[in-house]
């Protein structure tokens, strides 16, 4: 079995049959139906596309972040929505606003295991950094791994919010036995982040290539699908806590796998490691550009 399939023990089978029935398990958001219909149109223009973003202008001011970011390479400032979405493509936009408003979707208050900011830090650094190894390796579909990237730790925000009590248990079985989250996340639920995350993709009826790669960012090598891009969300996942960039706390001792370097095509460790080594400064000016 692979670990990405995780081994659900009977008596927390419960934990999934509740998962899959919560009433109020958000609805695909307004604003990413009508920017799916907009889109299916091929009359649509940027500006059409720009007015309906522009209702919801947390999403526009997050878009942005990401058309300015360092990692994502764009020269020039990108200073309006419509801009954005023609530079970005009609697709990626699309991409971008699915994954932004499950984001939002699933955001609920801090409390003494949760900052929403540090999560939405890691998220859109590894979603950055997923985009930018893709380009630089040739992998054509980058702009899935970017959403990928962003809806990787989707799971976690789930059961911060419908499981709170199980969520605080995860913490002290990690605090108190240093076990390592996933681990905590099987002995608690039952099943891990990776496979709710994995859930909702499929319920929301999202490409198949996010449902898998989410499914199995932490073990990309044991992937039955495309283990390609499970590798590069897997590697820019580890590149925030090698490099103390962007990093978030749920991935505290990840265990990264090796496996990677040969489906990369690395070639070795040291190789890995010069490539990972000189993206740092690229990080850290990625961090500073989104928590400005």
């Amino acid at each position: 079995m692979n670990r990405s399939e995780v081994e659900i023990l009977p008596e927390k089978r419960t934990y999934l049959k509740l998962l899959s029935s919560i009433r109020n398990l958000p609805s695909m958001p307004a604003v990413m139906i009508e920017v799916s219909k907009l889109l299916s149109n091929p009359m649509t223009s940027a500006n059409d596309l720009g007015r309906t973003i522009s209702k919801d202008q947390g999403l526009v001011a997050k878009i942005l972040t990401v058309a300015n970011s360092p990692l994502y390479g764009i020269p020039r400032r990108v200073s309006t929505i419509e801009f954005a979405i023609v530079i970005l493509g009609f697709d990626h936009i699309k991409n971008i606003v699915m994954a932004l408003s499950m984001i939002e979707a699933f955001k609920k208050g801090g409390g003494k295991n949760w900052d929403n900011a540090s999560y939405w830090v890691h998220s859109i650094m590894t979603a950055s950094a997923a985009k930018r190894i893709a380009d630089e390796l040739g992998y054509q579909k980058s702009g899935e791994v970017f959403t990928a990237g962003l809806l990787h730790d989707l799971g976690i925000s789930i059961i911060h919010r419908y499981f709170n009590e199980e969520f605080n248990s995860i913490n002290n079985l990690v605090d108190q036995q240093q076990m390592r989250y996933l681990r905590a996340e099987e002995q608690v639920l039952g099943l891990t982040h990776q496979a709710i995350g994995q859930l909702l993709a499929n319920r929301w009826n999202l490409p198949e290539i996010l449902g898998n790669t989410i499914a199995c960012h932490h073990y990309p090598s044991e992937a039955e699908g495309n283990k390609i891009a499970a590798s590069i969300v897997h590697l820019a996942d580890y590149m925030t806590q090698k490099l103390g960039v962007g990093s978030f706390y749920w991935d505290d001792n990840m265990e990264f796998d090796e496996g990677i370097i040969q489906i990369l095509k690395f070639g070795d460790e040291s190789n890995l490691n010069g490539f990972i080594d000189k993206h740092e400064d690229l990080f850290k000016s990625q961090l500073e550009a989104i928590t400005i």
